[in-house]
This record gives C-alpha cells, structure tokens and sequence, in this order.
C-alpha cells in the first residue's frame, strides 16, 4: 500500500509523543504492575525481593537467595500464575476489540456488547452445570469457543440488511443477543440441582482469576499469542477496512471472505480466555481507543500497544478486586465493568455529538 493510500486510509492523528517513547511507558507501567500485583497480598513483599526471586530462577547467579523458601513459593506459584493469565487475558481481550472494531467499523463493538462473551459463556456454563466431559481437559474450553463462534455469526447477519450493516443494526443484535444468551447461561444456572455447581458457575459468569495455578496458563497463552501473531499479519487488511467495504475490496481485499476467517481467529481466542477467566466485560472496548488516541489507528503500531495497555490493565484491576475488601475477593469482571460502564456513556455522549 502506497503512502498515499495509506493516508486516506487511516485518520490522521494529533501529534503526540514517538512511537517508540509510548511503547517504552507502557512497557514501564506492565512491569509497574506486575511488581505491584506480586508484592501485593496477604504477606506483604518488598519489590526488590520480588525481582530478587524471578531474577534468580531465570538464573542462580543472578539473584542471591536471601529470602525464606515460603516467600518463594508465594511468588513462583501463587501470585505469579495469577498476574500472567491476567496479563494475557488483558492483553487478549484488547486486541480482540480492536480487530472487532476495525472488522464491523464500529468503534463501540467489544467482544461482551455484541454477545461473543455471553456465547462463550453459555458454552462453559453447559459444560459447567451438567458435568460434560465429552472432550476431557478441553470440554469447557471448546464449548466456550463454539459459543462465542456461534454468538458473532447471528449478530453479523441480524445486524445485515440488504448487504449491507449499521451501527445502529450492530449494538442493537449485539445488545439483544447478549441479553438472551445471558439469560440462557442464568436459566441453567437456576435450575441446577447441584449447589457446589451453581456457586461455581455464578462465580465464573462474573469473571475471576482466584486458584490460577501454571496448569490453566498454557492453553490461553498459546491462543492469545498466536491471535495477536495473526492479527500482526493481517494489519494491512484491517488498516484496509477503516475505508469502508467498497474501498477495501476496490484495492483487493476479499472482504467477506476475509471477515468470516477473522471472525473465526476472534472467536477462538475469546472462547479460551473466557474458558479460564470467565466473562470479563469492557477491556476490548476501553483500550482501544486508548491506544488510538495516543499512537492513532494504524493496526501495526495500535496493535502491541493495545495488548501492552491490556495486560497492565488487567493486572491492576485483579490488583484491586483481591485487595479492596482482602481477605474477601471481588470478581475482576464487577471492577473492569464499575470502569468500563462509565467509559461507554461518555463515549456514546462524544459520538452523538
């Protein structure tokens, strides 16, 4: 793409500070957060102890331990699966928002408003509630998935008409369809006979990173990963979007072929987060446009700003649901949604205008 069509392409954005100096803060505010959530908790560490004990298990010679073997275990296997999932599911969450956005040009879609969220929820509440296990380990994370998959199919072609879709017909199907999926996922809930069961699957549909142990790491690591890996690559394409369908195909973008293969990617990475995290509402739609307002909207630059600005977000919102009330914990999805919700109005308010 020439840097002519680039230009008519993508905004414009406000001078701001370079590329490089905002990847380097928002890499300070990660590592910020991170020593913040590992220090943080019922046995208060110093931040230097924390890095002296990650320091030392990259190497020995690094580090010397000077601290109690309990102080170790804390960090390697208490507190540290934790921030990392939630730094992934942070990250995972933004980056899928933004390619929604730049996917149905719509700055106000986010995996929970169009109900991909409350799809994959319905999928692992299913799972959850009647004790399937028809693929082992992996039964809850690919029932999360073929919800969330199923979800964004139905909104994408209710909000169609004529070929063609609106924002206005895109919240609305995304709106209802949240709404009747999340009383699905609460039908089955009620009418479960099995208490331990039912407080689990409450528990989950609020969103919660409590008993993270190494083992649930890996799975949504991998998904998150490889998506942004992925999502990297098609930059151009979803840069391409922001003109509009006719635009984007008129410069050789195949633009339903490349939606549905996107749609899929987004779908498969929200199933495995939420699989893990449970429903976590308004992070794809917060950091985003964050992100756009500081660098602009060229998916090459937004995208790992985007995921930096997710995992730090993340982290200290799990930060704060574990510590506010300690030693009682509040689900994460209750804090990113008290932030999240907010943010929404004052964006629909600055759009009508």
């Amino acid at each position: 793409m020439s840097e002519l069509t680039a230009g008519a392409v993508l905004p414009a954005r406000r001078p701001g500070l370079p590329y490089p100096v905002v990847i380097g803060l928002l890499v300070l505010l990660l590592g910020g957060a991170v020593t913040a959530a590992i220090a943080a908790g019922s046995v208060a560490l110093p931040a230097g102890q924390v890095w002296g004990i990650l320091l030392h298990h990259l190497h020995p010679a690094l580090a010397d331990p000077t601290w109690t073997a309990v102080r170790e275990t804390i960090v390697m296997d208490v507190r540290l699966p934790r921030v990392f999932l939630a730094g992934l599911i942070g990250a995972g969450l933004s980056v899928c928002g933004m390619a929604l956005q730049a996917l149905v040009r719509n700055p106000l879609a986010d995996p929970m408003l169009l109900g991909v969220s409350s799809g994959a929820s319905v999928g692992a509440v299913t799972v959850v509630v009647f004790g399937l296990t028809l693929f082992g380990a992996f039964s809850l994370p690919i029932a999360a998935f073929l919800g969330a998959l199923a979800a964004l199919v139905a909104v994408y072609f209710l909000a169609r008409s004529g070929g063609r879709m609106t924002t206005v017909r895109l919240v609305l199907a995304g709106v209802a369809m949240a709404e009747v999926l999340s009383a699905v996922a609460s039908f089955l809930v009620v009418t479960s006979n099995d208490p331990h069961k039912t407080q689990a699957a409450v528990r989950w549909m609020l969103g919660g990173l409590a008993g993270t142990t190494w083992t649930m790491v890996w799975i949504p690591a991998a998904a998150v990963l490889l998506g942004t890996v992925a999502l990297l690559g098609v930059s151009r394409p979803l840069n391409l979007l922001l003109a509009g369908e006719e635009a984007a195909a008129s410069l050789g973008l195949d633009v339903h072929r490349f939606r549905a293969a996107l749609f899929v990617l987004v779908a498969m990475m929200i199933g495995t987060i939420v699989a893990v995290s449970g429903s976590i509402g308004f992070v794809g739609l917060i950091m985003p446009h964050v992100v756009r307002l500081l660098i602009g909207a060229d998916h090459r630059r937004a995208l790992p700003a985007t995921a930096l600005l997710g995992a730090a977000f993340l982290i200290v919102a799990d930060l704060v649901a574990r510590t506010l009330i300690a030693p009682e914990e509040i689900p994460v999805g209750i804090i990113t949604a008290l932030v999240g919700g907010p943010f929404f109005l004052w964006l629909m308010r600055r759009r009508s205008q």
